[in-house]
């Protein structure tokens, strides 16, 4: 989970570099996609919880 957490942090800071730095629109690009990816990967995870039957 604490991987996730990073992932999400790395594409913010991508994010905001991209916007702030004139020319660096690519940055902003590949920090939406690894908050994507790492959204995905957080869906996958909540819906293999959810399976498990309690015990």
């Amino acid at each position: 989970m604490a991987f996730l957490l990073l992932l999400v942090l790395v594409a913010v800071v991508l994010g905001i570099i991209g916007v702030a730095a004139e020319g660096l629109g690519y940055l902003l690009i590949i920090g939406i996609a690894i908050l994507v990816a790492a959204l995905a990967l957080i869906a996958v995870r909540w819906s293999q919880r959810t399976g498990r039957p309690l015990r």
